[in-house]
């Protein structure tokens, strides 16, 4: 008996129980899902779960700390800093999840492209992705939406935008590794299709590397957005926003700090929770193999 295996145990016995631990979630990635499945609940029934109309104001009570009511506490407003908190979530989740799926769905296709087809349509895509690469991404989303009037959503779309060339270079780099093998000279022997090749067969073999860069595209998306929000780029004045919060209560560091950490914390939560299942995702799905 050796670490509560038996030697003599069949070789099929001791890869089942392998498999089945691998099988198995890690604290970490659970307490991860747990945050995540949180998160989805804040987004969909905020306005059943907030204790207080996160908008209310009541000026007598501004900048109160922890209580039996207000278990947050309230911001100079007089608002509740927890309502605000899970109102929040839907602008902190949202714009990201659009910016992610958007970004995974038009750098796949651009990806699969280049790394596949090569020649001119490479060299092309691959220098616009370079030019999109150098410019400073925040910046210039600054200036645009400083220039267009600003708003939640012409962030978005200006981050999205600047995060399909990021997905690109990701996707044709892994396309590139899968060109030269036997299953793909084997199905262009075949004669079939190009988008067959590159969809059916390619695709399935660099998934693992296409969700967890979404992952990754997701939690930069997120703090990003927080971040233009904190400078008056992104969230509407007023709108319960995690980085508009930690604008807004930055001031009351010392009347109620929780209602400056508690924004910021929550946008650590979610980036780390992320980034912990993308990296889980990426060893599920390449454990599997895809070789069509």
């Amino acid at each position: 008996m050796t670490d509560g295996v038996s030697l003599t145990e069949p070789p099929e016995g001791r890869a089942a129980r392998s498999a089945k631990r691998r099988r198995r979630l890690s604290l970490p990635i659970a307490l991860c899902f747990l945050v995540l499945a949180v998160l989805a609940l804040m987004v969909v029934f905020g306005h059943l779960l907030a204790p207080h109309d996160p908008r209310a104001q009541n000026v007598l009570s501004g900048s109160a700390g922890p209580g039996a009511e207000h278990w947050l506490g309230t911001d100079a407003l007089g608002r509740d800093v927890l309502s605000r908190l899970v109102a929040g979530a839907r602008s902190a989740i949202v714009g990201p999840l659009v910016i992610a799926v958007g970004a995974m769905v038009c750098g796949n296709i651009l990806g699969l492209l280049a790394g596949y087809r090569g020649g001119a349509l490479d060299f092309a895509l691959m220098r616009w992705v370079d030019l999109m690469v150098a410019m400073p991404s925040l910046l210039v989303i600054i200036v645009v939406a400083g220039a267009l009037g600003g708003g939640y959503w012409m962030a978005v779309a200006l981050l999205g935008v600047l995060s399909v060339p990021l997905d690109t270079r990701v996707i044709r780099a892994a396309t590139l590794e899968q060109v030269s093998r036997p299953y793909v000279e084997a199905a262009k022997t075949l004669g079939l299709p190009e988008r067959r090749i590159m969809f059916l067969h390619i695709w399935p073999n660099i998934a693992a590397t296409a969700f967890a860069n979404t992952f990754l595209v997701f939690a930069g998306s997120l703090i990003a957005l927080s971040g233009l929000s904190y400078l008056g780029v992104g969230a509407e004045p007023g709108t319960p926003d995690w980085g508009q919060m930690l604008a807004e209560n930055q001031s009351l560091l010392f009347a109620n700090p929780v209602a400056t950490i508690a924004p910021g914390v929550a946008i650590v939560l979610a980036a780390t929770a992320t980034n912990l299942i993308g990296d889980w995702t990426f060893e599920k799905i390449s454990s599997r193999g895809a070789v069509r």
